[in-house]
C-alpha cells in the first residue's frame, strides 16, 4: 500500500481548497470562549469610571482593579496545559467557560472593592483557561489549508467582545453609579453560560486522541473534519506518524504530558528557537500596550479635553468596530499571504500610528484651547493602532503560539508562552496610568513606538513563515541543516 503524499503538495493543487463546515463550526465554537476576554475589556474601560466614583477608589487602586484580571489569567494559563493534556481540550474549554461564569456573578454582585477583586481574580483564571484552549483546539482540528484562518478567529471574538463592552458602555451609562457597572460585569455571565453547553456539539482534537492511543476515535474525528476520506487517511497518517517518532509517545498509550517542563528547561536548538519565538510574539503582543490603549481610552480623551461619558464611550464604539473590521480582513488573507508579512505591516503601521497619537497628545498638553484638529489626530492615530494591531499582532499571536510547538509539548508549550502574554499584559495594565503620571500620556506613546520598532525587527529575524505547513512539518523549519542531516542519517540507518 502506498504512503499517503504530504498535505502541503495536495494543498498547493490546482483547486482551491475548502474548509469542511463541521470544522469551522466547531473552530467558530471553540474560539467564542474569547468573547469573555474582550468583553471584559471593553466594558471594564467604561465601567471604572463608574466604579471609581461609586466606591471612591484611587486611580492605583483602580489600575489594579484592571490589571489583576489579566495577572490572575497567567494562573489559569498555566495550569491549561497539563489540565488540557489530562482531561482533553474540549472538557478544559468547559473547564475555561465555567470559571468565568463564577467570576463574573462575583462582580455583578459586589457590594465592596474586595470583593469585587475576587470577583475578577476568579474570572481572570477562566480568561486564562480560555486564551490558551481556544487556539489550541483549533490548531489541532483544521486541516493545514484553512488554520491561519481558523486560528485567528479568537482575537476577532476578543474584538467582538470588545465592541459588545463598548455598546453596553454607552447604552448602560444613563443608569445610577450604583448600579450600572454591576449589570455591565454582570451580564458576562450569560455568554458564559451558553459557551458552556454548546461546547458538548463538539468533538475530542483527533491529536489528544491519538496521543492518548484511541486511534479509532482520532480516525472517525478526522472524517467528520477533513474534506474527504484521502485527507483524513492522510491527516491521520501524519499525526500517527509523528507519535510514533517521539518516543515517550510511542511507549506510553496514556501520556498525560509529563516530562515536557524538564526539556523547557534543558531545550535542545531546535526547541530554543521556537522558544524564543512563541514567548517572544506574546511578550511583543502585550508590550504593545493595545490592551492598556483600550482600558484607559476614555481617560487618554478626558486628559485632551472630552469629558462627555457619552462622548468618550462613542470614540471607544469607533474604534472598537474600526478593530473589528481590520481582524477580519486579517483573517481572510491570513492563508493567502502568510503570517510574516501581516505581522510586519502590523507591527510597522503601530509603530507610525503610536508616534502620530504621541505627536498629538504632546501638542494637546501644551496647548490651552485644546483644537479640534488636534484631538481628531489623535483619535484617528488611536483607530489606526488598534487597527494594525488586529492585522498583525492580534490574530497571528494566536495563531503562531499553537502552531509552531511539536505535539508532545504543544499544550504546555502554548500555555507558557500564553502565560507570558497574561503577565506582561497585567504588569502593563497596572502601571499604564502611573507611568504616565510621571512622563505624560505623549511620553508613554513614544516609548510604546519604540517597542514596536524593536518588534519589527525581532519578527523579521527569529520568527519563519508556517503558512501552508502541517503541524507535523513546522518543526522542521526551526532546526538548523545539521539537525535536519542528523536526522535523515538515523532514517536511512533505520531502514
Amino acid at each position: 500500500m502506498d504512503e499517503p503524499k504530504s498535505t502541503t503538495v495536495a494543498a498547493s493543487g490546482p483547486k482551491k481548497p475548502r474548509a469542511n463546515k463541521y470544522v469551522v463550526f466547531c473552530a467558530i465554537l471553540a474560539s467564542t470562549n474569547s468573547i469573555l476576554l474582550g468583553y471584559d475589556i471593553g466594558v471594564m474601560s467604561g465601567a471604572v469610571i463608574f466604579i471609581r466614583d461609586n466606591l471612591k477608589i484611587t486611580y492605583v487602586q483602580v489600575q489594579i482593579l484592571v490589571g489583576i484580571l489579566n495577572v490572575c489569567s497567567l494562573v489559569g494559563a498555566l495550569a491549561s496545559g497539563k489540565t488540557s493534556d489530562l482531561i482533553g481540550r474540549r472538557y478544559t474549554i468547559v473547564l475555561a467557560a465555567s470559571t468565568f461564569l463564577i467570576g463574573a456573578l462575583l462582580m455583578g454582585l459586589a457590594p465592596s472593592y474586595p470583593f469585587l477583586m475576587a470577583g475578577r481574580i476568579v474570572a481572570g483564571i477562566g480568561v486564562g483557561y480560555a486564551l490558551m484552549i481556544a487556539p489550541l483546539y483549533t490548531a489541532e482540528i483544521a486541516p493545514a489549508s484553512v488554520r491561519g484562518m481558523l486560528t485567528s478567529l479568537p482575537e476577532f471574538f476578543i474584538v467582538a467582545g470588545i465592541l459588545l463592552g463598548y455598546i453596553c458602555n454607552y447604552a448602560l451609562a444613563g443608569l445610577p453609579e450604583r448600579f450600572n457597572w454591576r449589570i455591565m460585569l454582570g451580564i458576562a455571565a450569560i455568554p458564559a453560560i451558553g459557551l458552556g453547553l454548546c461546547i458538548f456539539l463538539m468533538p475530542e482534537s483527533p491529536r489528544w486522541l491519538v496521543m492518548r492511543g484511541r486511534i479509532e476515535e482520532a480516525k472517525r474525528v478526522l472524517l467528520k473534519t477533513s474534506r474527504d476520506e484521502e485527507e483524513a487517511a492522510l491527516r491521520l497518517h501524519e499525526i500517527t506518524q509523528a507519535a510514533h517518532d517521539d518516543a515517550d509517545l510511542a511507549s506510553s498509550k496514556g501520556w498525560s504530558g509529563q516530562g515536557v517542563w524538564r526539556e523547557f528547561l534543558h531545550p535542545s536548538p531546535a526547541l530554543r528557537r521556537i522558544l524564543i519565538a512563541a514567548i517572544g510574539i506574546n511578550f511583543f503582543m502585550q508590550a504593545s500596550g493595545n490592551d492598556a490603549v483600550i482600558y484607559y481610552t476614555p481617560e487618554v480623551f478626558r486628559a485632551t479635553g472630552i469629558h462627555n461619558n457619552k462622548k468618550l464611550f462613542g470614540i471607544n464604539v469607533i474604534m472598537g468596530t474600526s478593530k473589528a473590521a481590520f481582524v477580519i480582513v486579517s483573517a481572510l488573507f491570513l492563508d493567502r499571504f502568510g503570517r510574516r508579512p501581516l505581522l510586519l505591516l502590523g507591527t510597522v503601521g503601530m509603530a507610525c500610528s503610536l508616534a502620530a497619537l504621541g505627536l498629538g497628545s504632546k501638542f494637546l498638553e501644551h496647548s490651552g484651547s485644546k483644537p479640534v484638529w488636534a484631538i481628531v489626530v489623535s483619535i484617528v492615530a488611536v483607530c489606526a493602532d488598534v487597527s494594525f494591531f488586529s492585522i498583525g499582532l492580534g490574530p497571528i499571536t494566536w495563531v503562531y503560539s499553537s502552531e509552531v510547538f511539536p505535539l508532545r509539548m504543544r499544550a504546555q508549550g502554548t500555555a507558557l508562552a500564553i502565560s507570558v502574554n497574561r503577565l506582561v499584559s497585567g504588569a502593563v495594565a497596572m502601571s499604564f496610568l502611573s507611568i504616565s503620571h510621571r512622563i505624560t500620556f505623549a511620553g508613554t506613546f513614544f516609548v510604546l513606538c519604540g517597542v514596536m520598532v524593536l518588534a519589527s525587527l525581532f519578527f523579521y529575524f527569529f520568527l519563519p513563515e508556517t503558512k501552508g505547513k502541517t503541524l507535523e512539518e513546522i518543526g522542521a523549519l526551526f532546526e538548523d541543516k545539521v539537525e535536519v542531516d542528523d536526522t535523515k542519517a538515523k532514517e536511512i540507518s533505520r531502514l
